[in-house]
């Protein structure tokens, strides 16, 4: 018999002598090497577990775990572990998961592995805010210890779907949250070669007690062992909810039963309807509903755009004083806004100081006095975000008691729920400002008007340093005399237009669009205006209008018109083919110093604040309705006095205009009355 042969017999006789057997069984892997679905154990085939409740969000099912009931979501280990009781050396654990706000200094088990005698965790995930733990139990020693991997800097708490694949192979831990960049970790003790899970019990979401259960949804929970999955999960287009196995109860098409009922497993929506105007559609708000009450619509967010389920058409009838808000001195300018969970507010820019400044809150369906802020010939506010800090930039045109020109930047305190200042900044009578985000870096830019007589000079485009906290300058760019910033997208382009209004000598001069390109503005198209005022960008459909507002047409050097202020106010509308806003109509106005766009129903509106007609500031300013080939054409007079700005607003009570005077101490607030 020949050396080889000699050889198998002889591994043939110890095979079947026990010499490959564990407890008088031959060895062979503890499972199947396929996908453990953990989740599906605790939900019975026939329907629900005791404890459990099934939710949809942003479109995707998940189970929550109810607190009375710990224990009985759990089920043996022998039931994953078929062929013997040690958990595998290499494997995976893929989780998908929607994690509510976790307190600090609190834990939540994703799930935990215990033995029935033990209160010790052999293997368990559970979330930390900005942290995931993965534990062990090492018996290397003869009393053991546990061990704690430590992923930091893993933010979950934001109401939204995630995927983590958490894979391990003796002392290296990899996670993948979404599809990311993998967080890898190296630690000392490596994970149990041979791990006894005999009497062992899985738990889901819980460590055997109510303390820190998971109180979010779980979509997930699958062990693969001896593979890393990642190769497996992140292909998937949509990779926050991508799934390797799932309940029944939580898939795409429900369970049919034999007879007709609707649902073998029915399921509660997390439903939630925002009021008020019109909030964002993203992912997050996926499946989300919105009611509009000035439309009386309800609309359904499909995860980018509102739907709308049912709305009540509605048409402009006609226009009514709602309120006369006696203000601090004539006004320059209006900012309405809304602070989330606090209300709506108007920011008015008044002329004098003292008493400066005021802010109003809608309160009881009318704007009641909140806060007094001290300004210099304010011109206007600008409300804008960064992250979750709130700001109100103020537009100074004087100088201080003290002899310094600034304009300055408050920042909204939410401990006094006031605002306080944040930075001052050196402005040259100062106009406007306008705040944008450009590839997610913000900016604010100031138009500044003059310098002493000198109407030429730079306006400033500063950005926002986040280690700071402080705008800090990014460049500037000539204007002349100039009163207003407009920024707008086109697809994936950013435009900054400026209205120039006097050069020194005239106000009929070229006011300019720029684009980003490079990081930085540059000029893309100049258009001749006349004291230009005030630019507003709207579109109406697919289709981009540019309306232009001209205060007044004086030149030195050209014979005197007969009216300076009697002088039309232009629209451009965007021409794709030619790459640049041609003129769309001419309409008359009177030394026009604002436009407002605003929507109701399927109609689109215009209104222009006519200042003065060249013989009073008694002056009708006019709402334009869009009446496609027609263009604009008007259809509401309202009866203003040195109109200066329009805002257009919506509550749970209706929409609303209101206007500033720059000739008296009172502004009005109209109602937009449908039919």
């Amino acid at each position: 018999m020949s050396a080889s042969l000699l050889l198998w017999a002889v591994l043939l006789h110890w095979a079947s002598s026990g010499g490959l057997a564990r407890g008088g069984r031959t060895w062979q892997h503890c499972t199947d090497l396929r996908p453990l679905d953990i989740l599906s154990e605790v939900v019975p085939a026939g329907g629900l577990a005791r404890g459990l409740r099934v939710f949809q969000v942003q479109g995707v099912r998940g189970l929550q775990l109810a607190a009375a009931w710990p224990r009985a979501l759990g089920f043996p280990a022998s039931r994953l572990f078929v062929h013997c009781d040690h958990f595998p050396e290499e494997f995976s654990i893929i989780v998908t998961l929607r994690v509510l706000d976790v307190p600090a200094k609190r834990n939540e088990y994703i799930f935990t592995l215990m033995a029935e005698e033990s209160p010790s965790v052999l293997v368990g995930l559970r979330y930390a805010p900005s942290k995931l733990h993965f534990l062990f139990w090492s018996q290397e020693r003869s009393s053991g210890w546990q061990t704690r991997v430590t992923f930091r800097n893993v933010s979950l708490a934001d109401s939204r779907w995630h995927t983590l694949v958490l894979a391990i192979s003796g002392q290296s831990f990899s996670l993948t949250v979404d599809c990311s960049s993998p967080k890898d970790v190296v630690v000392e003790t490596p994970f149990p070669a041979s791990l006894s899970v005999k009497r062992a019990r899985f738990y889901l979401g819980n460590r055997r007690r109510r303390k820190g259960l998971f109180t979010g949804l779980l979509r997930q929970l699958v062990l693969l062992p001896g593979a890393d999955a990642t190769p497996r999960i992140c292909p998937a287009a949509n990779f926050e909810a991508a799934t390797l196995s799932i309940p029944a109860v939580l898939q795409d098409v429900p369970v049919k039963s034999a007879s007709n009922e609707v649902l073998k497993y029915p399921y509660e929506t997390d439903m939630k309807v925002t009021l008020g105007s019109r909030p964002p559609c993203t992912k997050q708000e996926k499946a989300q509903f919105w009611f509009n009450a000035p439309r009386r619509g309800l609309y359904l967010c499909d995860g980018s755009t509102w739907i709308s389920m049912l709305e009540a058409k509605q048409r402009l009838d006609y226009v009514e004083e709602h309120q006369s808000l006696v203000t601090n001195s004539e006004t320059m300018g209006i900012e309405v806004f809304t602070i989330p969970k606090v209300g709506l507010f108007a920011a008015t820019a008044n002329r004098y100081t003292p008493p400066g400044s005021a802010i109003y809150k809608w309160t009881d369906g009318k704007f009641v006095p909140y806060q007094n802020i001290p300004t210099y010939q304010a011109q206007s506010w600008k409300y804008f975000t960064i992250g979750k800090k709130i700001f109100l930039a103020v537009a100074n045109f004087e100088q201080n008691d003290r002899g310094q020109e600034f304009s300055v930047i408050y920042k909204w305190s939410h401990r006094k729920e006031k605002f306080i200042t944040h930075q001052r900044i050196t402005t040259h009578s100062a106009r406007d400002w306008e705040a944008f985000v450009i590839e997610g870096e913000a900016f604010l830019a100031v138009v500044n008007h003059r310098e002493g007589n000198n109407h030429n000079i730079d306006s400033v485009i500063y950005r926002w340093n986040p280690q700071t906290g402080l705008f800090e300058t990014n460049q500037t760019i000539p204007t002349s005399g100039a009163y207003d910033w407009e920024f707008f997208t086109i697809g994936p382009y950013s435009f900054l237009a400026v209205a120039n209004t006097f050069n020194g000598t005239s106000t009929k001069i070229y006011s300019h669009i720029y684009i980003w390109l490079r990081g930085s503005f540059q000029l893309f198209q100049s258009i001749l205006t006349f004291g230009a005022a005030d630019w507003e960008v709207f579109h109406i459909g697919d289709r981009v209008f540019l309306a232009v507002a001209n205060s007044h047409s004086y030149d030195s050097g050209m014979p005197v018109p007969s009216n300076f202020y009697a002088i039309n106010s232009s629209i451009y509308e965007l021409n794709v083919t030619a790459q640049m806003f041609v003129k769309f109509q001419d309409l008359l106005t009177y030394s026009a110093l604002d436009w407002e766009f605003f929507s109701m129903g399927d109609d689109s509106f215009l209104v222009v604040a006519n200042s003065f007609d060249g013989f009073t500031f008694s002056v009708n300013s006019i709402i334009y309705r869009w009446q496609g080939y027609e263009g604009f054409v008007a259809v509401h007079h309202l009866p203003t006095v040195g109109c200066r700005d329009w805002e257009a607003f919506n509550t749970t009570e209706g929409s609303y205009l209101i206007y500033s005077s720059a000739k008296e101490p009172l502004s009005k607030v109209l109602k937009l009355k449908t039919t």
